[in-house]
């Protein structure tokens, strides 16, 4: 096998277009009305998210396409759950609109704004991006089971908190990089190219 076929054809990788085929799973119960079904569908889901960047690293089978496929993986997920919410639960989300619509868009203008400047989905992969995911999965799980609204209203500040980040990185680099854990680390990118120019 080539080393572009390794690249490609490895478990993180695999378990990252896992995640991507569980949508048609959580369409699934979403339209049929499955609303516990649903939450394991997405526990697993979520799951998977965790999985693929822990085996990335144990395995050393890291890839920019691996990179890639996990950022996909996590925007078709977090789309899909967003539209199956207003499936199953319409009157939560008419109670919770604002605090709903700001995680979504927290989720989405970053994609958009690195999409048009690097043609690609960005794949950053910040430390803040990954606190917001954790705090909407709990927040998502306790307001549709109607256990408590504040941890997914909290969430959506962290998410705005993330997405800021998120834009600003796409804004100051001038060359698409995978992995870059924070806005302090896309500073020093940047000065390295400065410094190789010199």
């Amino acid at each position: 096998m080539s080393s572009n076929n390794q690249d490609i054809i490895n478990i993180p990788n695999a378990i990252s277009f896992l995640r991507i085929l569980m949508a048609p799973v959580l369409f699934y119960f979403a339209l049929t009305l499955q609303p516990y079904w649903f939450m394991g569908a997405l526990l697993f889901a979520e799951f998977t998210d965790v999985l693929d960047g822990f085996l990335a690293r144990t395995l050393n089978q890291i890839t920019q396409l691996g990179s890639h496929l996990d950022s996909w993986g996590d925007f078709v997920i977090y789309t899909t759950i967003a539209i199956c919410a207003w499936i199953l639960w319409p009157g939560i989300i008419q109670r919770e609109f604002i605090y709903f619509l700001l995680i979504v868009l927290s989720f989405t203008i970053p994609v958009i704004i690195g999409f048009i400047k690097f043609h690609r989905f960005t794949s950053y992969h910040t430390w803040g991006v990954k606190i917001a995911v954790a705090i909407t999965v709990i927040g998502y799980i306790l307001l549709f089971t109607e256990f408590s609204e504040w941890p997914f209203r909290l969430a959506a500040f962290v998410c705005l908190a993330a997405a800021i980040e998120e834009i600003s990185i796409t804004l100051i680099i001038k060359n698409e990089h995978v992995d870059v854990r924070s806005l302090m680390q896309a500073i020093k990118y940047n000065k390295e190219n400065s410094d190789r120019k010199i």
